[in-house]
This record gives structure tokens, C-alpha cells and sequence, in this order.
């Protein structure tokens, strides 16, 4: 017997996790469940670097879930993406085929590793209104003995977000949400997860980072967010939306409105931030570690083929 149903590849931008997980789904029968935070939008292709060609192996088509399921006019959180990944893992499973997560954005995998209660919040009728009567000082008394140990003071000061710090804090402690929490780790499948992660030298990681954007500015990166920009009626793309994305939709967007002064500055500023952004990412992922997610390194060479080969191992011996 597997000792997993699940295998997640991770790692930071641009080290070639989805060759990977694709390798490994034609190996092991596998499906593909993205775990990046902006592929998930219709529009985001060149930007968010979906390169849906890379699923395709010697003429073999990978199946992928997670890609293309939400417009830019609404907002995809992490209760979605839990909720979506149980329902892609769940229908991998009941056709005898091995869900492979691929991705970067760390809280998104760490919600399934490590099972994240997400219980939809809903408020009492006439509760908010009864708060709202109460005086800044009163509601900060309210807070302060509501919550057992406040470490975190920030709502003082904001009537808005001290009424809604209580109103979250009462139903995480109602029994409304603790029946909520029973029937959802009821619900969900078991996941017993092979963690992967795939990383470079610093340096490497930067050059891929600085030639990728490179092939994106080529691609047409700016044309894609001019042009998603300019269907803002129809998809949402207002700047401050594509601003909101981070990154890549974030700099070009600013740079069409005028505010670097070349193609150039824009794109070195960008390359600098994508590289801080995959520091970042390793750095949660180790942090995950600490919290006792084990994660099975591949070396860092550059060979995916030969990653992909010490990636087989790995899979190979826990089975």
C-alpha cells in the first residue's frame, strides 16, 4: 500500500515545478491541481505564467484542475480554492488517478497539509446593529475581554474593524461553528500527502526570473494588460483590480498609467520584486518544515530530467 494519496510539488517562481509534477503525472497516472493564487483567472495567461502547452507530454494531454475557473470580476480566496481542491481530489480519486498539487503560493498548500478549518462567516441578525450604538470605548472593553489573549491591539482606534473583530471572534467560539467544524472535517477526504519541493541556487533562480520575464515581455505581457484593461466593463480589470494582483499586472499596470518613466526601469524594478517574491516563498516553505510538514528536497541542478529522475526515487520509495 501508498503511504500517500497525494503528491504536492512546491517551490519558489521559476524553477520548473509544473515540468516536474506534468513528469510525474504521466509516470504515475496523475492529474495535475494547481495551487497558484492568479492562475485560477480567466485572462491571467501570460502574467501568471500558466503555459498550458507545458501540459502536454509527447503528444499526451495532462488533465489540470484549478486554471481558468473564476473571472477577474470576482474574488477568489482561500475558502475556494480549499473547497475546489477537495472537490478535484476527490474526483481524481474515484477515477483511480493520483492528484499531483502543483505550486507556489504557500498558504494554499499549507491549508490542505495542514487542514485549515474554513467555516464561512455569518453574523446574527441585529447584532452589528446593537455594536454599532456602542462608543469606541466600550467596544474596546467589549474586545478585550471577548478575546482570552489579545496580542494584537491594531483595531483600536477603527470602530469598523473592532465591530467586525468581535462579530468574527463570537461566532469562532459559537456553537454554530463548532458543529460547522465537525461536519466539515467529517466531510473532507483524507488527505495523506508526498511533499516535493524543488528549489535552485539564489543565483539561478534570479536569471531564470530575469530570462522568463523577458520571454513575457516578448510574449506580450503589456498587451495582455492593456487589453484586459481595456475590457474592464465586461471582465472587471479596473487598474486598482490589476493592481491588486501583485507583480507582474501590478508594475504594468502602473507603467501604462504613466508612472515609471521607461519600459525599461519598469521591468528592472519588476525582475528585482519577482526575486524578493520567490525569497519569500522559500522562506514559508521552510517555515512549513519547522511546523513538521516533511519535505522531500529534490537537488539543485539544473536538469529537470534529472530532478523529475530523483523525483521518482522519492515516489518510488514511499510506496
Amino acid at each position: 500500500m501508498k503511504d500517500f494519496n497525494c503528491i504536492f510539488v512546491i517551490g519558489p517562481t521559476a524553477v520548473g515545478k509544473t515540468a516536474i509534477g506534468v513528469r510525474l503525472a504521466d509516470k504515475f497516472g496523475g492529474e495535475i491541481i494547481s495551487a497558484d493564487s492568479r492562475q485560477v483567472y480567466k485572462g491571467l495567461d501570460i502574467g501568471s505564467g500558466k503555459d498550458l502547452a507545458d501540459y502536454t507530454l509527447n503528444g499526451k494531454a495532462i488533465p489540470y484542475h484549478l486554471i481558468d475557473v473564476c473571472d477577474l470580476n470576482r474574488e477568489y480566496n482561500l475558502f475556494d480554492f480549499q473547497e475546489d481542491f477537495y472537490k478535484a481530489f476527490s474526483d481524481i480519486t474515484s477515477r483511480g488517478k493520483l492528484p499531483i498539487c502543483v505550486g507556489g503560493t504557500g498558504m494554499y498548500v499549507d491549508s490542505i497539509l495542514h487542514e485549515y478549518d474554513m467555516i464561512p462567516f455569518t453574523e446574527k441578525p441585529g447584532e452589528r446593529e446593537e455594536l454599532e450604538k456602542k462608543s469606541e470605548k466600550e467596544l474596546e472593553e467589549i474586545l478585550t475581554a471577548e478575546k482570552e489573549k489579545l496580542h494584537n491591539t491594531s483595531e483600536f482606534g477603527d470602530k469598523e474593524r473592532m465591530i467586525k473583530s468581535i462579530l468574527i471572534n463570537r461566532f469562532n467560539i459559537s456553537e454554530e461553528c463548532r458543529l460547522a467544524r465537525q461536519k466539515l472535517r467529517a466531510s473532507r477526504p483524507k488527505i495523506k500527502p508526498l511533499v516535493i519541493g524543488t528549489t535552485l541556487e539564489r543565483t539561478l533562480v534570479r536569471s531564470r526570473i530575469a530570462k522568463r520575464l523577458s520571454d513575457r515581455m516578448e510574449e506580450g505581457l503589456i498587451e495582455e494588460v492593456e487589453n484586459l484593461h481595456a475590457h474592464k466593463e465586461e471582465n472587471g480589470a479596473e487598474w486598482s483590480r490589476l493592481e491588486a494582483l501583485g507583480l507582474e499586472y501590478r508594475f504594468v499596470s502602473d507603467y501604462l498609467q504613466g508612472k515609471y518613466k521607461s519600459k525599461e526601469e519598469m521591468q528592472e524594478l519588476l525582475k528585482i520584486a519577482i526575486g524578493q517574491f520567490a525569497k519569500r516563498q522559500e522562506t514559508w516553505f521552510r517555515c512549513m518544515e519547522k511546523k513538521g510538514i516533511k519535505i522531500h528536497w529534490l537537488p539543485q541542478i539544473m536538469d529537470i530530467e534529472e530532478r523529475f529522475q530523483a523525483a521518482c526515487k522519492i515516489v518510488e520509495s514511499d510506496n
